[in-house]
């Protein structure tokens, strides 16, 4: 058997296919970095235990700004079946990345001894939200945010048959004869009610 270059793309055609989505998913990251270094800076200024945890305020209010761009803005043509398994996932890869994220910071603050706000806003907001940001785009384009089934080459390119597709043949034929019979069901209760 032998295999094509459009069924076995190589690693550049890969990356070019993906170069609009690492565009956006930038977008939204800046959106999301600008609101964890406002948030994290105004933190940083008060005192007590709102200090101690400015690092975890600000990723949390930023990771509630990032979800609503990613679900929204760049995934929103991606399956989007189960919301609270989705959710799910996308808080736990996002409290990784926090943790990423926070971690740097915390290494440079208590073992490297970088304590002033200047040094903090540089361990927490470029180094550790690098690593915490290369993190979070692969697991959510991988687990959280899932694409929609590809229909195969041969079903794509074929010719739509004379016959009424079953619900074997495709997805959406599963849906259209699913919803047939809940009107064909809907059409019989109505007649025997009137």
């Amino acid at each position: 058997m032998t295999t094509t270059t459009a069924s076995n793309p190589s690693l550049t055609q890969k990356l070019r296919g993906i170069k609009g989505e690492v565009v956006k998913f930038g977008i939204v990251g800046l959106t999301g970095v600008i609101v964890n270094a406002g948030v994290f800076w105004v933190c940083l200024k008060a005192t007590g235990p709102i200090n101690s945890l400015s690092g975890y305020i600000a990723t949390s209010v930023a990771i509630g700004t990032n979800y609503l761009g990613y679900r929204y803005w760049l995934y929103r043509d991606r399956d989007a079946a189960s919301r609270k398994r989705e959710i799910t996932l996308f808080l736990i890869f996002s409290g990784i990345g926090m943790l990423i994220e926070n971690g740097i910071n915390g290494f440079s603050v208590h073992v490297l001894g970088y304590d002033s706000p200047t040094s903090q806003l540089i361990a927490k907001n470029v180094v550790g939200l690098t690593a915490g940001t290369v993190f979070r785009f692969f697991s959510y384009r991988t687990w959280v945010f899932k694409a929609l089934p590809e229909l195969p080459a041969a079903e794509a390119t074929a010719e739509p048959a004379a016959e009424e597709p079953t619900v074997q043949d495709t997805p959406a034929a599963a849906v259209v004869a699913q919803a047939e019979l809940v009107l064909a069901t809907e059409q019989i209760r109505l007649a025997k009610a009137e």
